[in-house]
């Protein structure tokens, strides 16, 4: 089976297990989200707003909005890396592409610590996203200038024991689920 045959296998199941643990979530699922932010307070970051059964950050980006800027992605296009547009709880948001809600008079910054979506990852901090490298070249663009932290967001039922990797997968320093902060070894 080719790489490309791979990851969308590795994606199907991925979604299933996300489904199901989405439709079954608890209250507080972004709990160990603020704790991980609470030592960054102040550090410009981005989080992002869930589009279908992904986890749901904004509790915790709230949290931090009220002690520095606070960001989500916006696709500039195919094969671009993503900019940042400022975030604040209330504000006006129109639909971006792929479905993601956009601050409706976007302005743009550079976050230090991302809090990245993701269909699967594994302990070693592999990520697969969904296909359009997007985050993958804005964490290399990035992580060229300064040091850039990648947190992932996920449920734990997402996590794989293995994922099929690209060279160009930027890799996540920590992975943060409704019950667990993993740090890769």
């Amino acid at each position: 089976m080719e790489l490309a045959e791979r990851k969308t296998a590795a994606r199907k199941a991925a979604f299933e297990r996300r489904k199901t643990a989405f439709d079954a979530q608890a209250p507080g699922a972004a709990g160990k989200l603020s704790e991980i932010l609470a030592g960054h307070r102040g550090v410009p970051c981005s989080g992002f707003l869930p589009i279908r059964t992904e986890i749901d950050p904004r509790p915790a980006m709230e949290e931090a909005a009220a002690h520095g800027p606070v960001g989500v992605p916006v696709i500039q296009g195919r094969g671009q890396p993503l900019r940042f547009a400022r975030w604040e709880p209330g504000m006006a948001l129109v639909d971006g592409p792929f479905g993601a809600r956009i601050p409706e008079a976007p302005e743009y910054f550079e976050p230090e610590l991302l809090i990245v979506p993701l269909v699967a990852f594994t302990r070693a901090g592999a990520r697969l996203g969904y296909g359009g490298g997007f985050y993958d070249r804005t964490l290399q663009q990035l992580r060229a200038r300064r040091r850039t932290l990648a947190v992932g967001f996920a449920f734990a039922a997402q996590e794989a024991e293995a994922l099929p990797l690209e060279p160009t997968d930027q890799p996540l320093d920590m992975i943060v689920t409704e019950r667990e902060v993993i740090l890769p070894a």
